[in-house]
């Protein structure tokens, strides 16, 4: 590890850390809490996703749609308006948008080819984005003279690694140049993530292999057909099995390349020191 010791860790001048875990255990909290904080750089690997590498799919699908209006469809040809996505930190939901979810028509779904190539586009942006943390991490020294970094990555950066593999590129890319962290959840928490993903459904992306077979599944024991299937009602009962399919994962990634921390401890976390200390207990001493 970068930071082999806890002693290593707090005595060092630069500080940099790769935070990690489903969605909703306080990955984005804690990198705003430190960047508010001052000397931390606040790396988003869903803004990078959306910003650099599929903000054309976006702008292009918005404006695939305003070409179906006559009037806007106009105004599109000689160039007398324009459609982009306006992507902030506190707002990325033009990716999720765009990702959209499988199934009827009728009720914003769309077809399972067109839902796939969307997933493997999502792919190839997150393991650039997650790529491109070196980068930033120099760009964040060098450019704005920042001494410390995190790094927020999303949930699905499980679906792209294989941590048993000590050659793995995107976690020997991560670990080579900052700390990685798991943010833990207990019982309690997967609990109250499914209550809030029930009640607000989100897309989300997954490797080719789970979702074919979890289609596949799901279509022979609902007995309907593509065109039938009701999408929130899919992505709910996928994120469940989600759940389930990256927990052991993250454990691993957490085992054989950083360290771990409960969400409940971080959830307390209100400062830069309170963090820091967090991650000094979590280290060997």
């Amino acid at each position: 590890m970068l930071y082999p010791t806890a002693a290593d860790w707090l005595k060092a001048p630069h500080k940099r850390v790769v935070l990690f875990a489903m969605s909703g255990l306080g990955k984005t909290h804690v990198s705003k809490m430190l960047r508010d904080a001052g000397g931390w750089f606040h790396y988003s690997i869903d803004y990078r996703i959306g910003t650099r590498y599929m903000g054309e799919y976006i702008a292009d699908n918005a404006k695939r749609e305003a070409m179906k209006n006559p009037f806007l469809r106009d105004l599109l040809m000689t160039d007398s308006i324009y459609i982009g996505s306006n992507i902030t930190f506190d707002n990325l939901s033009p990716v999720s948008t765009y990702l959209g979810k499988p199934g009827d028509p009728a009720r914003g779904g769309m077809s399972m080819g067109d839902y796939t190539l969307r997933q493997s586009q999502f792919e190839r942006a997150e393991r650039q984005a997650l790529l491109d943390t070196s980068y930033f991490i120099d760009r964040a020294d060098d450019l704005y003279g920042y001494p410390h970094f995190v790094c927020d990555t999303g949930g699905s950066i499980c679906e792209w690694v294989d941590p048993a593999d000590p050659a793995d590129p995107i976690l020997t890319a991560l670990s080579s140049v900052a700390l990685m962290v798991w943010i833990r959840g207990s019982d309690a928490h997967t609990e109250e993530l499914v209550r809030r993903f029930d009640r607000a459904p989100k897309p989300m992306a997954y490797r080719p292999d789970f979702l074919a077979n979890g289609w596949a599944r799901y279509l022979a024991e609902s007995g309907l057909t593509e065109a039938e299937v009701d999408p929130d009602a899919f992505i709910r009962w996928t994120y469940a099995q989600a759940l389930a399919h990256r927990q052991p994962i993250y454990e691993d990634m957490a085992n054989n390349w950083g360290i771990t921390l409960d969400a409940a401890d971080v959830a307390e976390v209100k400062t830069a020191d309170d963090f820091e200390r967090l991650i000094a207990e979590a280290l060997p001493a």
